[in-house]
């Protein structure tokens, strides 16, 4: 053994944002001058600084190397105890290399941040925001959800009211705003009210917004409701005061023509004769229908048969979608894809660098139909959501797609309820290259990556599990 090392102090504790120093003393023990080369160790290795990096002792000489410990004020710092060390490595004796250990207790702390998506809401009966509620600490945040106005004129219905976020997670709560009083005419009425986020022993965190509620119908038409009404009592009115009066003589005509024609008895009067019976439409021949439509009228001809009812529309998907452009361009090369939203369900088919998904708006990707065209096929598969994960990655889905052939329908990611969201997605093509753009939430678009054809693949976003795929651009 040539070397022997101590740190000093061995546990230290240390705020994020902050720096905390702790010195590794060492001693040449061997009997040649002999250089060590130091690294940091261990999970705080990123936020280490050694300084110097390097150090040169002769035989039973002694060195002093200072370790700075500067964890960013991220919810990456995890809060609580952290081992750390510092390898040292003996340029003569790289055997000897030794890995001094301490502890380092990151102190935690607590940053929120809450968005109302949207701050405007609007509507008759009801008005349907979402809070995003973003853990940006070190620490578990647990916290209620509850509302407020002036004057209580909204009923809050908010699901769910009580959340757990994980650091540098977001939980999305759903309410629901119902007016206490319906306006059934006139113009829409504007309603200021606030979401607060309320954790114990601080100040509640609140979110205002506006739900704008809109009259049941406009006050025009009940103006003309009104005058509708006023010409209708008017006419009635009239009609009452000015009805003609109407006489009949049949009575009158009747009675002479009685006195006048009625026989005296007698024996060789002639016998009464029964009334005809009345007169009846002939029920129409059994062709009635064949014969109208000869005619030309057609009406009635089928005996009361129902007209079929009219097929479904096809959903427009991303292979529909390329298949049109193929018929355009059998020559070209082309890439269709659309997204599966959050809490908005598939969206329109897009191609060839237009943007599918959402910006800015808290909404993660869950799904991907992709379908090309040009490019031999495609496959692909989804890094989602591990809520279990200790390295601060997702996880990927247990197996790739199936190689789907052009013109093709490929599905990557879940739309099932309650699915995790998408982190980040891979993806290649038979021949030619293929490239894409991705926006992940909290950060702005990405540069274009591009890559050749498989066995080469294209990964689009990051690893990082705390976020989540917002919107892509794919080209071929």
């Amino acid at each position: 053994m040539s070397l022997w090392t101590s740190l000093e102090p061995a546990s230290a504790t240390v705020d994020p944002g902050g720096s905390a120093r702790v010195r590794l003393r060492l001693r040449n023990t061997g009997d040649v001058v002999d250089e060590y080369r130091f690294e940091p160790v261990g999970p705080v290795a990123p936020w280490t600084r050694v300084e110097p990096q390097s150090l040169r002792l002769y035989p039973g000489t002694t060195g002093t190397v200072e370790l700075t410990f500067a964890p960013p004020r991220t919810p990456d710092a995890a809060a609580g105890p952290n081992p750390s060390g510092v390898r040292s490595t003996p340029t003569e004796h790289p055997e000897a290399t030794t890995v001094p250990e301490g502890n380092l207790t990151i102190t935690p702390f607590t940053e929120v941040r809450a968005e109302l998506v949207p701050p405007t809401v609007k509507g008759r009966f009801r008005g349907r925001p979402r809070l995003a509620v973003d853990n940006l600490g070190n620490t578990k945040l647990t916290a209620s959800i509850g509302g407020s106005d002036n004057g209580d004129q909204l009923s809050y219905d908010i699901h769910p009211s009580n959340v757990q976020i994980e650091p540098g997670r977001a939980a999305f709560v759903k309410a629901t705003l119902k007016p206490r009083r319906i306006i059934w005419f006139g113009s829409r009425e504007q309603h200021p009210y606030t979401l607060n986020v309320v954790r114990s022993g601080t100040n509640p965190l609140p979110v205002e917004g506006t739900y704008l509620q809109r009259g049941f119908l406009p006050r025009w038409l009940a103006t003309f409701f009104g005058v509708f009404m006023a010409l209708g009592i008017t006419f009635v009115m009239l009609w009452i005061a000015y009805k003609p009066a109407v006489n009949s003589g049949a009575t009158e005509k009747t009675v002479e023509a009685g006195a006048t024609l009625a026989p005296s008895p007698s024996a060789t009067s002639a016998p009464v004769m029964p009334a005809p019976p009345a007169t009846t439409s002939a029920p129409p021949p059994a062709n009635s229908g064949a014969d109208a439509g000869a005619n030309g009228s057609g009406g009635g001809g089928g005996g009361g048969a129902s007209a079929p009812k009219p097929a479904k529309p096809k959903p427009d998907t991303a292979a529909t979608a390329v298949n049109r452009l193929a018929k355009n361009d059998p020559g070209g090369r082309h890439v269709c894809y659309r997204a599966y939203v959050q809490g908005d369900g598939w969206q329109k088919p897009v191609c060839d660098g237009t943007v599918a998904g959402t910006v800015g708006q808290g909404q993660a990707i869950m799904a991907l139909n992709v379908a090309v065209y040009g490019v031999q096929g495609s496959a692909g598969n989804a890094m989602v959501y591990n809520p279990q994960s200790t390295n601060g990655q997702g996880t990927w889905k247990p197996n790739w797609t199936a190689i789907v052939a052009d013109r093709k329908d490929n599905y990557i990611g879940s739309t099932k309820e309650g699915a995790p969201y998408m982190v980040t997605f891979v993806w290649n093509v038979g021949s030619g290259q293929l490239c894409s753009v991705v926006k992940i939430s909290g950060q702005n678009w990405d540069g274009q990556t591009c890559n050749n054809a498989r066995p080469d693949l294209n990964t689009a976003g990051h690893f990082d599990n705390s976020r989540f795929v917002e919107a892509i651009k794919l080209t071929v």
